[in-house]
């Protein structure tokens, strides 16, 4: 399951982090009637001429093997890949022409559905399984397609499905749910006109963040790299952040920074104090329970590296809370952490404006535009315990 998934099906899943832990995988048997496949209706209002090409991919649960669904939902595990890498077998489902919709079924699984527009993608084998698209590489095989994907975790317990923007901004779309009352959610519709305005949002900010955006030789923008994809490829200075990171050790050099980190547990807390390039957290009995290099940029953006967040209860919450905050650019205004409304968000000058420009033009505001968009609730995902059929809808891009 995708690391910002993990987060949002332990939270769904059971009362708390601890519960869910021990619990997660066990499903009650009302839990347990959830299918083998689910319907998954994709539609395409792109308004775009070009043959459409689905993949189901990713990780069969009860297996653990890796491996692909056709379009009944049947799985394919991969075969052995190689050293260099191999050309994996065709997994591609035709999609629906520009104005239609067809139906495919996905199973219980973990993993992405991809969609590319006029070209099928290039995937690869290595000894250690499928090679994802890693499209700010210059010479990876899918540079020059268009192509995007979402998230999804399908298991016992329900329906996890996101729109993603982790890695990148490319074609639009939206996912959806029907849930067992008929009812069904979306997310991941951006604003008429929220295409452009994205890509114009960063055009226009100082400091290379118009450089994250990568076209074709035929001048068709593919897509917008997240920053991280930036620094890596070198399009985005790597000390973009810095600035902001060090107001943020100044401030709490001399004062403490708090994170509660469950909202449904109020009452557990951590303290936050910068000494030199580190900064400690402690328990309310004033024990020192992790501790933080000061982070650069790539950190930042990626929630890793020195801000990793492995999952457990203690410095994964606060990591992922110092994640949203650095993003976010809240941790100056607001000493206690998580903010979790959106009025302090992307107002300081240094800041994710990747993810700024994301939110702004989406419809619901909602986005997964960097690893941990889920603290406060404000990320693209759409979840059911018992869902009925899911959706991805093809957007236009104007």
């Amino acid at each position: 399951m995708p690391r910002r998934l993990i987060w949002r099906a332990l939270a769904v899943a059971a009362p708390t982090l601890t519960a869910a832990v021990l619990m997660f995988g066990v499903p009650s048997p009302s839990e347990a009637a959830v299918p083998e496949t689910i319907p998954l209706t994709f539609t395409n209002n792109s308004g775009r001429g070009e043959p459409v090409y689905i993949y189901d991919l990713g990780t069969q649960l009860s297996t653990g093997r890796q491996g692909w669904a056709d379009a009944n939902g049947t799985f394919h595990a991969w075969p052995t890949g190689g050293n260099p890498p191999t050309p994996a077998p065709d997994a591609s489902i035709a999609g629906p022409a520009n104005g239609q919709s067809m139906t495919i079924h996905i199973p219980k699984f973990s993993g992405r559905i991809y969609f590319s527009y006029g070209q099928k993608l290039d995937f690869r084998l290595t000894t250690g399984g499928l090679v994802q698209p890693a499209v700010q590489n210059p010479s990876d095989p899918n540079r020059n397609i268009l192509f995007n994907w979402s998230e999804y975790t399908l298991n016992d317990s329900g329906l996890w499905l996101n729109s993603t923007q982790v890695d990148m901004f490319s074609a639009p779309y939206a996912v959806g749910v029907q849930l067992s009352d008929g009812t069904t959610k979306t997310t991941g519709h951006l604003k008429p006109g929220g295409y452009t305005g994205v890509l114009n949002a960063l055009r226009g900010q100082p400091g290379g963040w118009g450089n994250l955006i990568q076209t074709r030789s035929d001048g068709t923008v593919l897509r917008a790299l997240a920053p991280g994809h930036g620094i890596g490829a070198g399009t985005l200075p790597s000390t973009v952040m810095d600035g902001y990171v060090n107001r943020v050790w100044q401030k709490y050099s001399s004062s403490t920074l708090t994170v509660t980190p469950f909202a449904g547990q109020p009452n557990t807390k951590y303290f936050g104090r910068v000494s030199g390039d580190v900064m400690n957290f402690t328990n309310s009995a004033g024990a020192v329970v992790t501790s933080f290099q000061k982070p650069d940029s790539d950190s930042i953006f990626g929630c890793y590296k020195r801000l990793d967040a492995p999952n457990d209860l203690v410095r994964g919450p606060i990591s992922r809370t110092l994640c949203a905050g650095f993003n976010r650019s809240t941790l100056l205004v607001n000493p206690n952490q998580p903010d979790t409304g959106s009025a302090n968000f992307y107002q300081d000058t240094v800041t994710n404006h990747y993810a700024r420009a994301v939110h702004t033009q989406m419809a619901d505001g909602k986005a997964y535009a960097f690893a941990f968009d889920d603290v406060g609730n404000h990320e693209s995902l759409v979840h059911d315990g018992n869902p009925q059929r899911a959706y991805v809808t093809l957007d236009p891009f104007s």
